[in-house]
């Protein structure tokens, strides 16, 4: 698996937990995979008033994957942890192929204020509509992980090295999804309540036993 760079934006003050500006990345993720490239979130759309609320610095689709030595026509299928506009950027440059998304997400997409309209229809798209769990290749999940939206996914990869999750934005960062960790082990261990609530899940995600979780705006890796 490999990370790609799509550039970054800035989180405005009052959508930061912290009430001040982040810079946030914005992450997608190539697997090499024996049936083909996947290639996992696909960068930042571009539109005027994202552009005067985020003032994000992109990198387009064929620059981001020529650093990592690949050429979008080498892409055979793509995912989305969901469909808004700095997670699916760069699907209408790759359409034709399988677009695997949760059936509620792209109703969900489809609707008022959601995204990008252009991103979500553009000619040619073909997606996969999942209901649920899927292993869209072998080795290869797609998970429903609700919560940013109630279409997102993460996906799962089983590697000879330790399974990888790309958690997406199913949590802001890693340390969050180290602290939903914890509660889920303590969750667990039955101990002393009153314990934070954690999303169900998580005990699904930590059942593959991850030895790596990668995030859509954190560089930071999270390990057990």
């Amino acid at each position: 698996m490999q990370r790609v760079d799509f550039g970054y934006f800035v989180r405005p003050a009052a959508e930061s937990s912290r009430g001040v500006p982040r810079v946030e990345p914005c992450l997608g993720y190539l697997v090499r995979h024996a049936d083909g490239l996947l290639l996992f979130d696909t960068g930042m759309g571009a539109h005027p008033a994202v552009d005067a609320r985020y003032h994000p610095r992109r990198n387009a689709l064929r620059e981001a994957l020529g650093a990592a030595n690949v050429y979008p026509d080498e892409i055979r299928f793509v995912a989305n942890c969901h469909l808004h506009f700095d997670h699916c950027g760069g699907n209408p440059e790759l359409a034709g192929r399988p677009l695997f998304t949760q059936r509620v997400e792209l109703e969900a997409a489809r609707g008022d204020r959601y995204t990008l309209p252009e991103l979500i229809d553009a000619p040619g798209l073909l997606y996969e509509e999942l209901d649920g769990e899927s292993e869209i290749l072998p080795g290869v999940h797609l998970v429903p992980t609700p919560g940013h939206t109630d279409g997102h996914q993460s996906l799962v990869v089983r590697r000879g090295d330790g399974t990888v999750v790309v958690a997406g934005q199913s949590h802001a960062s890693s340390s969050a999804y180290s602290a939903d960790v914890l509660a889920w082990r303590a969750h667990r261990d039955r101990h002393t309540p009153p314990l934070p609530e954690i999303a169900g899940w998580i005990d699904r995600l930590q059942s593959f036993d991850p030895a790596r979780v990668v995030f859509a705006h954190d560089h930071s890796v999270w390990e057990p």
